[in-house]
């Protein structure tokens, strides 16, 4: 890559958008906002692809665990609650 340190600042923005939708992702969890998980994961997905983009592998691990999370929450809730 002729450019590494825009591969270092995609994994540091995916950390971040990770890092973020994970706390958004807990309060989701109180009954009755499962629905935000639906604005959840394609917050999740940007972060999944910008990690995917950078050399390091931490920041799409972080956004995987994120939308598995996610999903889990929809699939308790029946996908609303």
């Amino acid at each position: 890559m002729k450019h590494p340190h825009i591969a270092v600042m995609l994994n540091i923005a995916s950390l971040g958008i990770g890092a973020v939708t994970f706390v958004l992702a807990l309060f989701a969890f109180i009954p009755f906002l499962g629905w935000a998980n639906w604005f959840l994961i394609p917050m999740g997905l940007v972060g999944l692809v910008l990690g995917v983009l950078s050399r390091s592998t931490t920041g799409r691990n972080v956004n995987i665990v994120v939308l598995l999370i996610c999903f889990v929450r929809l699939s308790m809730g029946g996908g609303i609650f």
